[in-house]
């Protein structure tokens, strides 16, 4: 029991260079989020010179409000074909060499679009942002599973936070680099947008001296010892029965579940209620107005009366990245459910008061500074839970055989919901004015009001406890005794057999 303990609660190295070298996928993903937003009036000035080059005429505003929305959404259509693809990837390839194979698109985005501007082709700059926009949907799969799959239970919700805070990370390097005295300037805006090849080189690099997922190596392909040696180093003590005898449990699990595809997802009642709450919670993420901030916060901020609108955004970033270190240190106490209601709650107030701040600015001038506190206090509480929470409680939600169907609808969703707001915000703000964000905020109370009614509290359990509490609350039963019995005569080999049948 004492080496489980500190098996549990142990930081070896081995965990952390394969954690962190994980997360820089999450980085490229923030980065490719939030890299647009602050050189746009560069970039669209880049639109209407390659216009007026091909037809010897300016372009209109209403092209140019088209192409650019076309080049912000369309990382979000790649990011649902992406997410959608995880599971082809990750049942083939395994967790980690997935994730080396899918850096491919990433020197593909960077070669697009850091030409683009050479080339005098806006096309190579959107078929970059679609090519990138693939790359980060497929890791919004990869990371937060390989990280859930390799952590120790009780470290698992802090380690999966870490999803989040490379997302952060990503998006603050962006809006500093963004900033006209560095790269977001007119001359050097496509060393911006190409400057991802660099954590692409460095992951395929470092990738391949971090180990595989041990679940995958004992549940999918029946590697026990490989799987017994990797959990040794990635736990730092000797005795690792009691993480096999976990996945064995899972193993033995998957045998009682029938075939899993996506359909089955919502028509089995043992899968139903966990894929529900599953696509609610990405959805409430992307539909809580976030991506709203995220992409267009310089413009928020001058609509607004602020001075420096750049420095504002930045500062959001830091805001951002800031509070999920909060939510990091808390997520193993709090619990992920409470920390998600604080994070839903708070971000209805901040809308609420933002929305007061943009009615009144005409008459109150100094409002500009509480609009400036309403949108940081937005970005906060949205890392305290709805930012890192989504990203792995869907890992938690499903044992081994639905979880890379789970995770690629739930990703789907995600991508979804964040495609309609890139390209639906600037309309809807032109048609709604000041009171967009009212919007938002019936959103938020909506899935508050689901978050405190349906979503369990996954702290400290295990994979197998959190799926019986669901089989349980459908009504399905389980004869264990005679299936165990059963399985005892077969080896894990046979077992593992029956399990392939349930993947995607």
């Amino acid at each position: 029991m004492a080496s489980e303990t500190a098996g549990e609660k142990k930081i070896t190295g081995k965990l952390v260079l394969a954690v962190s070298t994980a997360v820089l996928g999450s980085v490229q993903f923030g980065y490719n989020t939030g890299v647009i937003n602050a050189p746009q009036k560069v970039i669209e000035s880049f639109i209407n010179d390659t216009w007026l080059y091909r037809y010897n005429e300016p372009v209109s505003k209403s092209s140019l409000t088209s192409i650019w929305s076309l080049a912000v959404a369309i990382f979000s259509v790649g990011g649902m074909i992406g997410s959608f693809s995880v599971g082809l990837f990750v049942n083939r390839f395994g967790r980690r060499n997935s994730m080396l194979l899918a850096n491919v698109l990433a020197f593909l985005a960077a070669i697009l679009m850091g030409f683009s501007k050479a080339a005098r082709s806006y096309e190579m700059l959107v078929l970059g942002r679609f090519v990138i926009g693939i790359y980060s949907g497929l890791s919004t799969g990869f990371v937060p599973m390989y990280v859930g799959e390799i952590s120790p239970t009780a470290l698992r919700g802090a380690l999966g936070t870490l999803h989040q805070l490379g997302v952060v990370f990503g998006i603050l390097v962006a809006q500093v680099l963004g900033m006209d005295a560095l790269l977001g300037n007119e001359s050097s805006w496509p060393f911006l947008l190409g400057l991802l090849f660099i954590p692409a080189l460095v992951q395929c690099i470092v990738l391949p001296l971090c180990p595989k997922s041990p679940r995958y190596l004992l549940i999918n392909k029946n590697e026990e010892e490989k799987a017994r040696n990797v959990l040794k180093k990635l736990r730092g003590v000797s005795d690792v029965t009691a993480d096999l005898q976990e996945m064995k449990e899972e193993s033995r699990q998957m045998m009682r579940e029938k075939k899993v595809t996506i359909p089955e997802l919502f028509i089995s009642p043992m899968y139903r209620q966990p894929i529900i709450i599953a696509i609610v919670l990405q959805l409430s993420q992307q539909l809580s107005g976030i991506n709203a901030i995220f992409y267009y916060s310089t413009s928020i901020f001058e609509n607004a009366g602020v001075e420096q609108p750049v420095y504002a955004t930045v500062g959001c970033g830091v805001v951002n990245f800031a509070f999920t270190f909060v939510s990091l240190f808390v997520v193993e106490r709090a619990g992920r459910r409470t920390l998600h209601l604080i994070g839903l709650g708070g971000m209805g107030i901040c809308a609420i008061t933002l929305t007061i701040a943009l009615v009144l600015l005409k008459q109150l001038p100094w409002m500009s500074y509480i609009s400036i506190v309403a949108i940081f206090g937005f970005v906060a509480f949205f890392e305290v839970g709805p930012g890192p929470i989504p990203w792995f409680i869907v890992a938690e939600l499903f044992s081994q055989g639905p979880r890379p169907a789970a995770i690629a609808v739930s990703g789907l969703s995600n991508w979804t919901a964040n495609f309609l707001v890139g390209m639906c915000f600037q309309y809807v703000e032109q048609l709604c004015g000041p009171y967009v964000f009212i919007i938002f905020t019936v959103l938020l109370v909506f899935f508050f009001v689901f978050t405190y009614f349906k979503v369990p509290e996954t702290k400290g359990r295990t994979f197998d406890e959190i799926s019986s509490g669901f089989r349980q609350g459908a009504g399905v039963e389980v004869d264990v005794d005679a299936d165990v019995d059963s399985h005892e005569k077969g080896t894990l080999e046979e077992l593992n057999t029956l399990g392939a049948d349930s993947q995607v």
